[in-house]
């Protein structure tokens, strides 16, 4: 048994190892001087301090949490009330809400930004506006992450039930659901929410093939840093995987806060 144990221990090490690795040649490119032999030449913390203090980067961190949050909220908000609508009132088309609901994971990006762009460039009024263009893209894109995590929340505490003895208090259905059903849900509405935001966060095709150079986010930032300076680009992905880190420990802890909550009731 020990000898299994330290062996599975060993496999654990070495795949974190190498798993990591890149990671910190990278953070520790970003902090050198200058890296043309074995060892880097003197470790400064110069590209940092520029990034925050530029205010092209500034103002690519601000575009990109404005592309996050705007395609979130609303589908929140159309997912919450659709899905209200369908399982009280007409629960045998939640089958289709369903269906529709997953088409967007076939769907690639590039294929999506090249449609919507033949589709509604030359469009009437604010259709044609590339901005709107990329935060429809952008709610299509994050469609099944959002229904699948509400949709979870929503058996998890069973609403009908809910909104039943709601009712028998005196309270009507949709109010039971903004007071009742929605609190209760509320971490499942975060986690996908966060899942979503790391989606738009990352993304590159969709924002590159829609608006182009126009309304850069930190992604278009970092290949232009590139192109320009390996190790400020490096310290423009130190930060994006920092911000990433940090989402994907949110979302499990409010997973675990989820399940932890199942369980005691």
């Amino acid at each position: 048994m020990k000898k299994k144990k330290w062996l599975s221990m060993l496999v654990v090490a070495l795949v974190s190892i190498f798993l990591l690795l890149p990671i910190a040649m990278t953070f520790i490119y970003s902090i050198s001087r200058s890296w043309t032999d074995i060892v880097p030449k003197g470790i400064t913390g110069a590209y940092y301090k520029e990034l925050f203090t530029s205010t092209d980067f500034i103002m690519a961190v601000g575009r990109t949490l404005i592309l996050c949050i705007v395609p979130i909220v609303v589908m929140t908000v159309v997912i919450l009330l659709a899905l209200y609508n369908v399982l009280i009132y007409h629960p045998k088309l939640e089958k289709y809400l369903q269906i529709l609901c997953m088409i967007p994971y076939a769907i690639q990006g590039v294929i999506l930004s090249v449609s919507i762009l033949s589709l509604y460039t030359g469009a009437p009024l604010f259709l044609s506006n590339r901005i709107f263009m990329l935060n429809g893209a952008y709610c299509i894109v994050i469609l099944p992450y959002m229904y699948q995590g509400i949709r979870n929340s929503m058996n998890a505490v069973n609403m009908p039930m809910l909104l039943e003895a709601a009712e028998i208090l005196g309270s009507s259905k949709l109010l039971a659901f903004f007071k009742v059903i929605i609190p209760n849900i509320l971490s499942g509405i975060t986690t996908s929410a966060l899942l979503s935001f790391g989606i738009i966060f990352g993304d590159y095709v969709l924002i590159n093939n829609i608006v182009g150079n126009s309304f850069s986010n930190v992604q278009i930032y970092l290949y232009w840093q590139m192109r320009t300076s390996s190790t400020k680009g490096s310290a423009v992905f130190m930060i994006i995987f920092l911000v990433t880190l940090m989402i994907t420990g949110l979302v499990l802890f409010f997973k675990n806060k989820e399940a932890s909550q199942k369980v005691e009731v």
